[in-house]
């Protein structure tokens, strides 16, 4: 029996309902778990009972995604700003003081934004494939971002809608993974089905193009990593080809301190490595 039961809530936001999932004793120090595209908190459904004996664990579904608000492209300006400003209008009304942020993929230019806004109460960053450096970006983002990035039109938005498609979901879950039957076919088939709802596709698009503008935010979180040296913990799917190893390899340049976990994974790490993750987490940023 799970003695650490996760709670599944709402919370209203700049009049959105977002969705989070929480467990653990508040009195504990805090972690935000921050999902990757094209998840939600629902990436996290393993890990969070494991981190709860020693965390007060918070899991936010960002607006679009998972269980929260998806309002249509046409009534709600979708770009990283906006998605971080839902995230920090939580953590707010949560009364959250401080935290430790674990970032995957979007939860990347996500946390890094609450980081650069929120210093002094970030108390650490755990970075599982999510890019702070452009050497980090794999060849197959490359090809369909860079374009859209250049010159949003018919001919790079039918390239990114492709990143939509349901056999590019299931690739990210399994490519790179050690034993393919250990991953769930639940990750792929619950994403698609909400990547499916009529209208999702253009405000996603409007994401993969705003994207560009974590690039042009690169050098501000670099400056931040070496004047507040945040402890950091980076694991690694090494086998990922989106984000790539050298993404996380360059993170030393700026934080020469932070702890490197290579693991026989893909992008996505925790149907395999959710023991590992969590002991790792435990050891660095667990109350003594």
């Amino acid at each position: 029996m799970n003695s650490h039961p996760v709670a599944h809530r709402y919370a209203t936001v700049n009049s959105h309902k977002i969705f989070y999932r929480e467990a653990g004793n508040p009195a504990l120090p805090t972690i935000i778990l921050l999902h990757g595209f094209p998840s939600s908190s629902f990436m996290y459904r393993d890990l969070i009972p494991a981190l709860a004996d020693k965390f007060h664990v918070i899991a936010p579904d960002y607006i679009g995604f998972g269980q929260s608000d998806a309002p249509p492209a046409s009534e709600f300006a979708y770009t990283f700003d906006s998605l971080t400003d839902h995230v920090t209008g939580l953590i707010d009304q949560l009364g959250l003081k401080s935290y430790v942020l674990y970032m995957q993929d979007y939860g990347g230019p996500v946390g890094l934004r609450i980081f650069t806004q929120r210093p002094d109460a970030v108390k650490g960053l755990i970075v599982q494939n999510a890019n702070a450096y452009l050497e980090g970006v794999g060849d197959m983002p490359k090809a369909i971002f860079l374009p859209l990035w250049e010159k949003r039109g018919p001919e790079t938005e039918a390239a990114a809608l492709s990143f939509l498609a349901a056999g590019t979901t299931q690739f990210q879950y399994m490519v790179g993974a050690k034993n393919p039957e250990a991953i769930s076919p639940d990750n792929w088939t619950y994403d698609q089905a909400l990547l499916d709802r009529p209208g999702t596709d253009a405000y996603q698009l409007d994401l993969l193009e705003n994207y560009k503008t974590n690039v042009g935010l690169y050098d501000s979180w670099h400056a931040a990593f070496r004047e507040h040296k945040p402890k950091t913990l980076i694991i690694w799917g090494k086998n990922d080809p989106l984000f790539i190893p050298a993404g996380a390899e360059a993170f030393k340049r700026d934080l020469p301190q932070a702890k490197l976990v290579w693991l026989d994974a893909g992008h996505f790490v925790l149907d395999e490595n959710t023991p590992q993750v969590a002991t790792e987490i435990k050891a660095m940023f667990a109350a003594k």
